[in-house]
């Protein structure tokens, strides 16, 4: 199989994502009744680089390669000559040598992007300014766990225009459900990534209203990585726009609650919203490792069937 990258969900068709959920869950389902047996990357490594700090994604992707019997690397830019100034092409030509598959959490989409044409190996991207798929697979995977297919359901997305709310809107084409979103003006999600959803996606003001019968209510915090400088002002921006049980009370009753944490209490959500049955976040984030194993399978070893 030729060399894939996973740099946004749009890098794989809508059928290979329909057998990484499925996969994914198959894979959680043996691990809970038979330990970590099944270890097909024996002497296989995994680069890990991390220009932006992580809890669930160090861990989950180092526990996956441990399970599947790898390695993983944790390299940071103190760890690296991409600290010092080394291309990015360069230091994506020497990897290739070394290492079986990489990963690269980081700010610049378009440096990944740069990394990646010059690998002859996997490129996985744990998180960049413009996407985060890999959370997305443990979204949908979890959306799927607890109700079945997601095709022509409603998720809400609920905040900032940021990565998160653009890989939902890839989310909503590649798995064919509606996606509305709810932020105040001025922090729309990029307009072409918008656009080239088409109708599966509408843009909402009044949360009320965006919740009203919603399968699914997401969100996220109000300042990401990089934007603490603008809390307060994002703070004042994003009043009226909080996820609490009572908003979660307009969807359907049946609705589920994701985050892809870290939480802010008492500011995108309720102080108490993460201890309501409703809210499903632990599930969550444990299944990062499984639809990152499953990922990691599928670009070294195609599709498995068993």
């Amino acid at each position: 199989m030729a060399t894939r990258h996973f740099l946004t969900l749009l890098d794989l068709s809508p059928d290979e994502l329909h057998y990484l959920i499925q996969r994914a869950i198959t894979i959680k389902n043996r691990l809970r009744a038979q330990g970590p047996v099944y270890a097909p990357f024996t002497n296989r490594t995994l680069a890990m680089i991390f220009e932006k700090s992580s809890t669930r994604t160090r861990v989950s992707f180092e526990t996956a390669m441990a399970h599947f019997g790898g390695h993983a690397l944790f390299l940071s830019p103190r760890d690296t000559q991409l600290g010092r100034g080394e291309p990015i092409e360069d230091t994506a030509r020497v990897l290739a040598e070394m290492v079986d598959i990489v990963m690269i959490r980081t700010f610049s989409h378009a440096g990944l992007e740069t990394y990646a044409a010059a690998s002859s190996v996997p490129v996985i991207n744990a998180l960049s300014d413009d996407y985060h798929p890999c959370q997305l697979l443990a979204d949908v995977m979890t959306w799927t766990e607890l109700r079945g297919s997601v095709r022509g359901r409603t998720a809400v997305w609920i905040g900032d225009g940021n990565n998160m709310c653009h890989s939902w809107i890839n989310a909503a084409r590649q798995f064919d459900f509606q996606l509305r979103i709810c932020c105040p003006e001025g922090y729309e999600p990029r307009q072409d990534i918008l656009a080239a959803a088409g109708d599966r996606v509408t843009l909402l003001r009044d949360p009320a209203a965006a919740v009203a019968g919603a399968d699914l209510v997401t969100t996220d915090v109000w300042a990401s990585m990089g934007q603490e400088e603008e809390q307060a002002k994002r703070e004042a921006d994003f009043a009226g726009f909080q996820v609490s049980e009572a908003l979660l009370d307009q969807a359907k009753p049946d609705v589920l609650f994701l985050h892809c944490l870290p939480a802010h209490r008492g500011e995108e959500i309720s102080e108490t919203l993460l201890d309501d049955p409703r809210a499903v976040v632990w599930q969550e984030a444990g299944n990062r490792l499984h639809a990152q194993k499953a990922l990691i399978e599928f670009l070294l070893l195609g599709r498995v069937d068993h």
